[in-house]
Formats: C-alpha cells, sequence, structure tokens
C-alpha cells in the first residue's frame, strides 16, 4: 500500500473515526485504524464492536492495499506534521512509514484481515433530517440519560419517529428531558441508541461539513442503525427492551405556574449553589408568591438568598431541587423565558416553553424540612 493525500484532510478524518476508539477494549486491534487505500479514495475505519465509523477522503493512490495502524500513535502523529504533502507506505510484515518533507516514522502495523467491518443495512426507507437539527435535539436530551449501565435501556435515548413528527425522550429516574420537532417521515419507527453514543455522533457531525452535506439520512434494520452523512458511514447497535411510557410520566395539571427570565433564573442558581454543596443533593429551596421566586441555599460555610420578579398564578409553594439537575436544563435551552409548572411541594416540576412544545423538561424535588 502507498499513496499520497494532504495532512489536513488525513488529520480530519481521524479526528472523526477515532470517535469509535475506545480504551476499554482488551482486543488490540479495535485500538487501531484500519487504512484502505483503492481507487483514488482512502478509507478510514475504527470500531469498538458497538460503534463502528467509516470515512472517506480523496488520496493519490500509487498502490492498493490496507493495513490498521494504532489509532493513538497515528492520530499523533499526523496531527504534528506540517501542512503539507504526506506519503504513507506499508513495507514488509505490516511496517508502514510515514514521511512528510523533512519528517519520517516508521510505526508497527497489523494485518487487516483480523479487523471487523462494520457490513452494511439493505436501505428501505432513510429518514432524512438536517444534522444541525439532529445535533441540537441530542445536546438537549442526552444529558438526562441514565449513566448507570446496571439500570438497563435508560441508559439509551429514545428516538420517536412519528409520521410528522421527531421527538428525543432521555431519562434517568430524577429527572426527564423530551424535544420535539416536525419533521415528515415516510414511517413510524421507535428506536433507543446508548446516549454515550449519540454523544460520539454528534461530535461526528461537529466534525464534518454541515455546509456541503446539511442532512443526514437514517436507516434502520431490527437491530442496527446506519447514519450517513457525507463521506462518513457511522454503523451502531440499538438497544434492545421497552422504553418507559413517557407520555403518562408527564402531569397533567398544575397548581402553580410561573414564567421566568431563563438565564436570570440560570445566574441565580449558579450562585446559590455555592452553598449548597454539602451532602449529595445540591439542594437549593425555592419560595414562589405571587410577584417573586427566592432561591436560597445554606450550608455550614453561610446561607444565601436570591430574589427574581416573575409572573405567577396559582398557589403560593416552596419546593427543593438539586441545582444540578435545574442548571443542566437551563444551561441546554435557548429560549429568553421559560414556563415552571408545579402541582405540589412533592410532585415533579414541569419545565416547557412559553409558546409551542417544542421541549419539555421534568424534574423532580427533593423533600425538604420546614
Amino acid at each position: 500500500m502507498k499513496f499520497k493525500c494532504q495532512q489536513q484532510a488525513l488529520s480530519k478524518a481521524i479526528t472523526i473515526v477515532s470517535k469509535a476508539i475506545t480504551n476499554r477494549t482488551t482486543i488490540p486491534i479495535l485500538k487501531g485504524i484500519l487504512l484502505q487505500a483503492e481507487n483514488g479514495q482512502l478509507t478510514l475505519s475504527a470500531s469498538d464492536l458497538e460503534l463502528s465509523i467509516e470515512t472517506k477522503i480523496e488520496v493519490q493512490v500509487e498502490e492498493e492495499g490496507s493495513v490498521v495502524i494504532s489509532a493513538k500513535l497515528f492520530s499523533d502523529i499526523i496531527r504534528k506534521l506540517p501542512s503539507a504533502e504526506v506519503e504513507i507506505e506499508e513495507k514488509e510484515n505490516s511496517m508502514v512509514v510515514v514521511s512528510c518533507q523533512s519528517s519520517e516514522f516508521t510505526i508497527v502495523g497489523q494485518p487487516s484481515d483480523e479487523f471487523p467491518g462494520a457490513g452494511d443495512i439493505e436501505e428501505t426507507h432513510a429518514i432524512k433530517i438536517e444534522k444541525d437539527l439532529f445535533k441540537d435535539m441530542v445536546r438537549k436530551t442526552a444529558f438526562a440519560a441514565s449513566t448507570d449501565d446496571s439500570k438497563g435501556i435508560i441508559v439509551g435515548v429514545l428516538i420517536d419517529i412519528e409520521e410528522t413528527l421527531i421527538q428525543l425522550v432521555a431519562l434517568d429516574g430524577y429527572r426527564m428531558a423530551i424535544t420535539k420537532e416536525n419533521v415528515k417521515n415516510e414511517e413510524e419507527k421507535k428506536i433507543v441508541i446508548a446516549a454515550r453514543i449519540l454523544n460520539e455522533i454528534n461530535k461526528v457531525i461537529q466534525d464534518s461539513d454541515s455546509e456541503e452535506h446539511p442532512d443526514m439520512d437514517i436507516i434502520l434494520d431490527q437491530k442496527r442503525a446506519m447514519f450517513l452523512t457525507g463521506n462518513t458511514k457511522i454503523m451502531l447497535r440499538m438497544l434492545e427492551g421497552k422504553f418507559i411510557d413517557f407520555k403518562n410520566v408527564l402531569p397533567k395539571e398544575y397548581k402553580t405556574r410561573v414564567k421566568v427570565e431563563r438565564s436570570q433564573l440560570s445566574e441565580s442558581i449558579e450562585r446559590a449553589s455555592l452553598l449548597a454543596r454539602d451532602g449529595k443533593n445540591n439542594l437549593i429551596r425555592i419560595s414562589i408568591n405571587e410577584a417573586s421566586m427566592v432561591v436560597t441555599s445554606r450550608s455550614e460555610e453561610g446561607n444565601v438568598r436570591e430574589e427574581i420578579f416573575i409572573q405567577c398564578e396559582g398557589e403560593p409553594l416552596e419546593i427543593g431541587f438539586n441545582s444540578k439537575y435545574l442548571l443542566d436544563v437551563l444551561k441546554v435551552v435557548d429560549d429568553d423565558e421559560i414556563c415552571m409548572e408545579f402541582g405540589s411541594s412533592v410532585s415533579p416540576c414541569l419545565i416547557k416553553p412559553t409558546e409551542g412544545e417544542a421541549y419539555e423538561y421534568l424534574i423532580l424535588p427533593v423533600r425538604i424540612s420546614n
């Protein structure tokens, strides 16, 4: 194998496929990137058996072939080379020579025949969605998925595809995040993908060329999903099992409803949380009356009181929250103003837009002593 290409293009391609590399594997070949040079293209592939990423770049192929190279070492070398033409050649015994201007590296490769193939999904109906839209929906939900592998399917995000709507849902037992967008679909599907993998997909989308390829195709079979974006293919296993019936979890009525400026509430909670670090709850107390919301917290080191003016309808209320759960929501919402709906001091708070149904966030309160 022997080919030449530009350092910047190669470095970008390595960054994309490296999202599928994991340090947790004990299989040496999965710590590498497969390089395949043929027909004027270089195909780079990486896999951790759950997630596989493949991308292609144009190169000048002098001799076709394939080899597997250590992902970390190869990435470090290419990233530190000058922005110039790079020549890569496989010698005897899978030794690989990387040359660029006055630099020459000789590194140990591995034969490509043991590298796991990502495979393909027979294309039926592709679900087409704008990459930036999908990326934003993942950003606004994936943080709420459980990080405890023993919790089963709730480590994943539900992608609920209806005829005119796509919804993403994540929950961890203490909070739930839902985002919705109007998208025309040819078929209805419900799939669950691990939040960890969706976050990696988001990074791939970030690194890919959104201007040249603004849309992404999602193709599904019974157990796998394939994401196609430009010259990049992402293959992953879906999580199996039945996701929680999230629609029945949402409260149908409220006794107290508040309109509040999002940035002001976020900044007040940030400051109050500085004294809310005792124990595991990051506890802050919120008192709501007709015209204001008072956020307080206390610890052995002191106490803090923040007052925010609001629009309120319904009954006054005093309720406690883990400040982190509120801040996680307030950081991903873009609206200037939000609605907060409360049933009681021991029932969940629902955060939603003042108009429309683009998102809903449900947060369980922390019991507070009077």
